[in-house]
């Protein structure tokens, strides 16, 4: 008689836990320190993680960062879907302007920063199924482009370089001009 084994994955439990502690643990890290001085070493120590599990797991602080800046937007800045490109805009621009402004927000503009292509680019594939979503309805869209350059760009520009960002209002109004621009070509 053959026995066969299955295995059985718990939600939740030390895999979360440990993947808990050490995303608290890179965000700790990075709003103490530049960027180039966190290390796997150091979260480890700050995270109760043993340092050959976070190099198993995630192989280099950028991956990490990948990880971290990705749950981090999709928890705090959501891409909407609220029937109308101007309605998912908005939201979509206001959510991520107050996370930038939020207690976490240069911790998380650091965490881009060190980042690799992985998060930006599941970023922009979140951008672009909202685009492709109102292009269905038949809304006049803009390119993927467009709305980096005129929307998100402009959002951490006013965070990174005039040391405060940029409040809903005024992500409203950058979207305002984007969809001025497309309806106008």
């Amino acid at each position: 008689m053959m026995r066969v084994m299955t295995i059985v994955r718990r939600p939740g439990g030390r895999t979360a836990r440990v993947r808990a502690d050490v995303h608290t643990a890179v965000l700790e890290l990075l709003g103490e320190q530049r960027w180039d001085q966190v290390s796997i070493p150091a979260i480890a120590e700050r995270s109760g993680v043993h340092s050959a599990t976070i190099y198993r797991r995630w192989g280099s602080v950028a991956s990490l960062a990948d990880e971290v800046v990705a749950e981090r937007l999709a928890e705090s800045a959501a891409i909407p879907d609220t029937g109308s490109l101007r309605g998912d805009l908005e939201l979509a621009a206001a959510r991520f302007a107050e996370t930038v402004a939020g207690p976490l927000g240069q911790v998380l503009l650091r965490a881009a920063a060190l980042s690799g292509p992985a998060a930006r680019w599941t970023r922009a594939g979140q951008l672009q199924a909202m685009l492709d979503r109102a292009a269905a309805r038949g809304e006049k869209c803009p390119t993927l482009v467009e709305l980096l350059e005129s929307v998100t760009a402009p959002l951490y520009f006013h965070a990174v370089f005039f040391g405060r960002p940029a409040d809903a209002a005024h992500a409203r109004e950058l979207v305002h001009r984007l969809l001025v621009f497309v309806e106008a070509r």
